[in-house]
């Protein structure tokens, strides 16, 4: 086997108290670390000239992490775009309370993608939730309600 198991998912951020605001206070996430990053081997494996990185990982409830990065001192451009073009990406997190939770990031500078929370209505996810929100930088995360999560 080759893979064998998640850590991360790594998302490139313009300003991290911003998407601390999102992330931490609107989806709840704890820290898990935050620090400088500016080690030699960066430099080379990455292959860029920067001062730092900024890095916080935020838990993810079941396993994994969230690595915000805001890299200092480099000129740095927007890479927002349309979750149909290549090389996009978008995160899914499983959610409860998914209206509550909308209303709260969208106020802490997210934005809504899709026109409202949908019903999946067929498939095999029939019956879940989901909506899709852009962050503050534009970065797609999906809220997933699973199937039967909202009956009693």
């Amino acid at each position: 086997m080759l893979v064998t198991g998640f850590f991360h998912a790594g998302i490139t951020i313009a300003d991290m108290d911003r998407s601390l605001r999102f992330y931490r206070d609107g989806l709840g996430l704890k820290i898990y670390f935050d620090k400088l990053l500016d080690a030699e081997y960066l430099f080379r494996e990455l292959d860029l000239k920067f001062d730092n990185i900024r890095a916080v990982y935020l838990e993810i409830p079941g396993g994994g992490y969230i690595e915000l990065l805001e890299y200092r001192g480099i000129e740095r451009l927007s890479a927002a775009c349309r979750p149909c073009d290549y090389g996009s990406g978008h995160l899914c997190l499983y959610v409860t309370e998914i209206a509550d939770l909308v209303d709260r990031l969208v106020a802490l500078g997210g934005s809504m993608r899709s026109h409202g929370i949908v019903d999946i209505t067929s498939g095999p996810n029939e019956g879940a939730q989901s909506v899709y929100l852009r962050d503050p930088d534009g970065y797609s995360v999906e809220l997933f309600v699973k199937p039967g999560a909202n009956e009693s």
